[in-house]
């Protein structure tokens, strides 16, 4: 199968171009190469005559049209996103842009590339999504998200998001564009931009800084490891129904407390302090405006129609991005100074 990947510099882009191209399929992935991308994430398959690059902005539709038209791929994939609440909060317009105005474009030149080749049968249009279109959950076990649940977006982020996802299921409907769609919880893994709540923690605990938590830490999150959630992007690509969303999760709520905690109790272990534990290092800070209580996902669907579940609990996946983290210090340490990493972010409002 041959895939336009879009936003395949980034961190779950990345995890799919690698994995993609491990598996033979042929990739062209498109990045504009914004703040958060880095083409060290795709270095390992960069080299391979499965991968290709195209350095296009997802807002130029002459750029796409060329794109599509040289590469004729089978499906696209489209992960590309501004995707930072508390960046969303002191800059909505780039999500407006990019999330709605860049999906728009996307879904017309995949039409009009899809039209001109006779509408073939194989074709599909992935949209790659999140959990926080559908808002937040009361503090009880029994209630998760399905593909059911109603949309109720909370920040700009995901009210951006959820446009998106709208504009996709119009396109299908209205114009016949065969379509499938994910919503998944929240990724941490390898590759992660330091601007994220577990990469900013193991890095801040390694450089004694203090470990910011909002609120009261009481916010739970269903965790999946990023390359878990690539294989069951694939997955859905590849064996999907039409016209179908589904969500995929990763089986492990935790509250951002509970996380951080165990983050520390890793570093503790694999990189001792001279003197206490990391977990001295964290501080309660100013809650994020509209911070949403809990996420956790239903993936019945995906499992029952698709045979997939997560292959990582939290505690192993975490074991795994601190090994990574502190292995990797020539790739996060260049990432520190760009544009708004180690800033409190997204307290304007």
């Amino acid at each position: 199968m041959k895939l336009l990947v879009t936003g395949g510099a980034g961190f779950i882009g990345s995890a799919v171009v690698r994995l993609a191209v491990s598996r033979g399929h042929s990739v062209v992935n498109v990045d504009a190469l914004t703040y958060a991308a880095c083409l060290e994430n795709v270095a390992s398959v960069g080299n391979s005559p499965l991968y290709g690059f195209e350095q296009a902005d997802i807002r130029d539709r002459a750029a796409l049209d060329r794109i599509f038209e040289a590469h004729q791929p089978d499906a696209v994939m489209h992960l590309a996103a501004e995707s930072h609440v508390d960046r969303s909060i002191d800059g909505p317009g780039d999500f407006v842009e990019t999330n709605i105005t860049g999906t728009y474009n996307m879904l017309e030149a995949a039409r009009s590339y899809w039209t001109r080749k006779g509408r073939p049968e194989g074709f599909r249009f992935h949209h790659i999504s999140t959990d926080e279109v559908f808002g937040s959950l009361p503090h009880d076990p029994a209630v998760k998200f399905t593909e059911e649940t109603a949309y109720d977006p909370r920040s700009p982020y995901s009210a951006s998001k959820a446009a998106s996802d709208h504009l996709v299921r119009a396109w299908a409907e209205t114009y016949g564009l065969p379509v499938v769609l994910t919503n998944c919880s929240n990724n941490y893994g390898p590759f992660h931009f330091p601007e994220k709540l577990i990469p900013v923690i193991i890095l801040n605990a390694l450089a004694g800084k203090p470990l910011p938590i909002y609120g009261d830490g009481s916010n739970i999150r269903d965790w999946l490891y990023v390359e878990d959630h690539a294989d069951a992007l694939l997955l859905v690509v590849e064996k999907g129904q039409l016209n179908r969303s589904y969500n995929i999760g990763g089986e492990n709520e935790r509250t951002n407390l509970e996380l951080v905690q165990t983050l520390c109790a890793i570093l503790d272990r694999k990189r001792r302090k001279s003197a206490g534990s990391y977990a001295d290092q964290i501080t309660f800070v100013t809650d994020r405006p509209g911070h949403d209580a809990r996420y956790a996902i239903d993936p019945s669907r995906i499992r029952e129609e698709l045979g997939w579940r997560p292959s990582v609990t939290v505690e192993e996946g975490l074991e795994r991005t601190v090994d990574w983290y502190l292995a990797n210090e020539a790739w996060w340490q260049p990432l520190l100074a760009r544009h708004g990493v180690g800033e409190r972010l997204g307290v304007k409002a």
